[in-house]
């Protein structure tokens, strides 16, 4: 007879890989809040053993970004701001600030709110998604918005207030994902992340992180974070003060580095590089 653990926890996680979703789950599904979109890069989607998140209908599993044949095209635009164009021509802008401006009107914005230079309160009213990675009355943001083949979801962290304290859930971790590749922009990180955090973020592909050496994070708090994601492409943004050389000094036995010669760079998952790689972008 399988004991009681095997029962509660392992079963249910098997019963799910398979696709069959316990009655009483249903139940809880279908009486509770809508059930968001199903994740592709999250390592472990919800706790068990309520586990629903391995079959999907309805909305969630029309997702064009379970497609993995398309290219995105990733566009520096400045300081951390990058310009993100999906298959299906869904345009978003990161760390959005009004002030480097996009070569065309996105769809969707993210922000964070360490400093004026990544967010704005007047964008344009033409962008249909404005995603605050922030809540005014202090609680952590919590998105999960499709627009077109694009899924976007965020992982809130502290930030480093003006007098030096830390404010609970000031920045988030935006996570894309496009065309079956999970992209993340680390914001203005300020502190090393957490066993949780990790596991909310899941796989990342590609990883858009600052490297400033100190209005975020030093570079070796920052090379800890990078190393323990360990991304296929990396991209260097938010560079302010030091040469980038420091930061990419931490990486060279373990990790390739590129200098492009253009700001843009096309990415697909089967174009992903096999050896972690730092491409520094023309512009940063």
């Amino acid at each position: 007879m399988p004991s009681l653990r095997f029962s509660r926890v392992v079963l249910p996680f098997l019963l799910a890989l398979w696709g069959f979703v316990p009655a009483q789950a249903q139940t809880r599904a279908q009486t509770q809040e809508p059930a968001k979109p199903a994740s592709q890069c999250q390592m472990i989607a919800q706790a068990l053993p309520g586990v629903i998140f391995a079959r999907f209908d309805g909305p969630a599993a029309d997702l064009a970004q379970a497609e993995a044949d398309g290219t995105v095209a990733i566009t520096y635009i400045g300081h951390s701001t990058f310009f993100i164009e999906t298959p299906a021509g869904i345009r978003i802008a990161t760390d959005y600030n009004g002030w480097y401006k996009p070569p065309a009107l996105p769809t969707v914005v993210t922000m964070n709110k360490a400093h004026s230079s990544h967010y704005t309160l007047v964008p344009d009213p033409g962008i249909e998604h404005v995603l605050h990675g922030w809540r005014d009355d202090g609680g952590p943001a919590d998105h999960d918005v499709v627009a077109g083949d694009a899924y976007i979801r965020n992982v809130p962290t502290d930030i480093r207030s003006w007098g030096g304290a830390m404010e609970a859930n000031g920045n988030s971790i935006f996570i894309f994902e496009i065309a079956g590749l999970c992209i993340g922009h680390l914001g203005h990180l300020h502190h090393e992340l957490t066993e949780k955090q990790y596991a909310e973020i899941g796989r990342l592909d590609v990883l858009m992180v600052p490297v400033d050496g100190g209005l975020t994070m030093g570079a070796e708090s920052m090379s800890r974070v990078v190393e323990r994601l360990r991304s296929a492409l990396i991209l260097p943004m938010h560079r302010r003060g030091p040469p980038i050389d420091h930061f990419l000094s931490m990486f060279e036995e373990d990790f390739d580095i590129s200098f492009a010669d253009t700001a843009r760079v096309e990415v697909s998952v089967r174009s992903l590089p096999r050896r972690p790689t730092i491409l520094v972008l023309k512009g940063v």
